[in-house]
């Protein structure tokens, strides 16, 4: 395997492990209605499971409500189990052909429940880039038994280590970005 593409493998698996922490911390909710919060609930229709996203459109009449309209009626109840069932900490009820969704008001003892879910998804990430990094160093040294200059493989080494450096750094600037917006709303 080639130098570089081993290194843009390895980088973009890690970069991989960034979006999905963003992609995580959109949905926590941190006092305002947010789409992302229910799009990715799943729930059983036809047979099989989908996500809400793909069964409704989702809006924000206003600031702490959402408004789940299905493509099919019938579907309502069915979304309004699914998202009680998610234990997401927001009154669910049907009205009629929509599915009305409303946030209460964050109290301190729940924005710092929150913060503690930041930590453990930034945590995880983490863990996710240094994992990466473990399996990038177990080809390195297969690549080394390979005919692979010793030389070159520390060098690359090195620069996985700076990614994950990088990317660790990252994930605490996402989390600590989160963590400000969930205590100042």
């Amino acid at each position: 395997m080639e130098e570089k593409v081993f290194v843009d493998q390895t980088k973009h698996s890690m970069v991989g492990a960034i979006e999905h922490l963003r992609q995580e911390l959109r949905g926590l909710r941190a006092g305002r209605a947010s789409s992302t919060i229910v799009e990715g609930i799943s729930v059983e229709v036809y047979g099989s499971q989908m996500h809400v996203k793909e069964l409704a459109t989702i809006t924000t009449p206003e600031p702490r409500q959402l408004l789940i309209t299905p493509f099919d009626v019938t579907n309502a109840g069915l979304i309004s189990k699914a998202i009680e069932k998610a234990n997401l900490g927001v009154r669910v009820s049907v009205e009629g052909k929509v599915v009305r969704i409303s946030f209460p008001e964050l109290d301190e003892s729940r924005r710092k429940e929150l913060v503690i879910q930041v930590h453990k998804k930034r945590e995880d990430c983490k863990v996710v880039v240094r994992n990466i990094r473990r399996d990038a160093n177990e080809k390195l040294k297969e690549m080394k038994s390979g005919g692979v200059s010793e030389d070159d493989v520390k060098r690359i080494e090195k620069h996985v280590q700076d990614m994950t450096n990088l990317h660790c750094k990252e994930a605490d600037e996402v989390a600590a970005a989160k963590e400000k917006e969930i205590m100042t709303v």
